[in-house]
């Protein structure tokens, strides 16, 4: 049994990409739930440099879901994806 990959390889998906993409599903799926659009959800999911849980807590506290990306949108030498 592999622990890194949980006992439950994927073909053709690598232990770090797996983790990257279920980074990527649980950040989509927080910020839909958080009333973010598709396609700034879908952004955002992407980008590993913006605190999640600071943004959420923007829009939790009444910004605008688009004004909250903005406002933690990481400089351009931040970005990093997920």
């Amino acid at each position: 049994m592999d622990l890194s990959t949980g006992g439950h390889p994927e073909a053709g998906q690598t232990p770090a990409g797996r983790g990257r993409n279920d980074a990527v599903t649980w950040r989509r799926a927080r910020l839909r739930k958080a009333g973010f659009d598709t396609a700034l959800t879908e952004q955002l999911s992407h980008e590993c440099a913006v605190d999640l849980h600071a943004l959420i807590g923007l829009v939790e506290h009444g910004c605008p879901p688009p004004l909250a990306a903005r406002i933690m949108a990481p400089l351009d030498h931040e970005r990093r994806a997920c």
